[in-house]
């Protein structure tokens, strides 16, 4: 844990309560003049850090930025995701960097956060628009203990949690299409892409992307989209702070992650269910050239989407393009 988490730790942990330079030293086992040095390096960020020399240091407030020791200072411990928190200003994709930290044999649960992407990506090769300092880009490397026909579980589960912290953050009650994209008032705000490596019966990471559309005015969308895509800001008429959603992502992706790990996959189908837009309506697949027409009925004991088809069938659908039909 490097010296700035431990700073910001304590100073969130004493609330309104300055804290002494001389406290920080005994703490944390290093000079005066190294808390001071550090606590000058945060203000130069843009944390609003009040220093006086009779009571001490105390937290104020802190900048709309993506700072890793911060990240992880608000976090606290978790089981898995985000024990390891890593933030660049411009990456070509952030799924990209975790592809070669799983390669490089790095262990799950390390999560990469992008300013921006030059090359972000969504589900089918489609482009993922990644503006700076407007949206939270990120990826985490998981190692599941399941088959590669389970992995859908974890997109399930993924959007489940991604939902619930968007709705604790803002107030906004929104919707999952399945199998990836969280809607609020019908429109996309933020989607999940999955990718895999994996042998025939046995998964060897899985790389899982979230771009969440937090801050964008509804000029930033080109005009294609702006019928189909917002914001969590042009929703609600305000900012909303990037960091606090971030922790806030992070520790219900943890907890989901966990609760799949358990076992507990049918509670996390139930409240997927309860929160969705595909259950039950008519839909059309599209799978490469192959088109599916028919109800979305249920979803499968791995997270696939049972449609019954205009013919009678019972399909199981474990990936496509899905519109919902009128």
């Amino acid at each position: 844990m490097s010296l700035d988490v431990q700073i910001l730790t304590a100073l969130r942990a004493a609330s309104d309560v300055a804290v002494s330079g001389a406290e920080l030293s005994q703490k944390l086992r290093v000079s005066r003049a190294a808390i001071w040095a550090r606590v000058e390096e945060l203000r130069s960020l843009g944390y609003d850090i009040e220093a006086s020399p009779h009571k001490g240091y105390r937290l104020l407030s802190t900048p709309d930025v993506l700072h890793a020791d911060d990240l992880i200072s608000r976090l606290g411990k978790t089981k898995v995701v985000g024990r390891d928190i890593r933030v660049f200003q411009e990456t070509t994709s952030t799924n990209d960097v975790i592809d070669k930290l799983a390669r490089d044999g790095v262990k799950e649960g390390v999560v990469v956060f992008a300013d921006s992407q030059t090359r972000g990506r969504g589900r089918l090769g489609r482009k993922w628009m990644s503006p700076a300092r407007r949206g939270l880009w990120f990826s985490i490397l998981l190692r599941p203990d399941l088959r590669p026909q389970e992995v859908t579980r974890l997109t399930v589960a993924s959007a489940t949690a991604l939902r619930r912290a968007i709705e604790s953050q803002t107030g906004l009650k929104p919707e999952i299409k399945w199998p990836n994209d969280i809607l609020v008032y019908g429109k996309k705000v933020a989607g999940i892409l999955m990718e895999l490596s994996a042998e025939l019966d046995q998964i060897k990471y899985v790389v899982l992307g979230i771009g969440v559309d937090v801050n964008l005015n509804p000029g930033d969308f080109p005009a294609e989209l702006r019928k189909i895509a917002t914001s969590l800001k042009a929703e609600l008429d305000r900012p909303i702070s990037r960091p606090d959603l971030a922790v806030a992502i992070l520790r219900e992706l943890d907890s989901d992650y966990a609760r799949i790990s358990a076992g507990q996959f049918p509670a996390l189908a139930d409240e997927w269910a309860k929160h969705g837009t595909t259950i039950g309506r008519d839909v059309v697949i599209r799978m490469g050239n192959r088109q599916v027409r028919g109800r979305a009925e249920s979803l499968g004991e791995d997270g696939e989407l049972l449609v019954r088809t205009e013919h009678g069938h019972l399909e199981r659908i474990v990936g496509g393009d899905v519109t919902l039909e009128k």
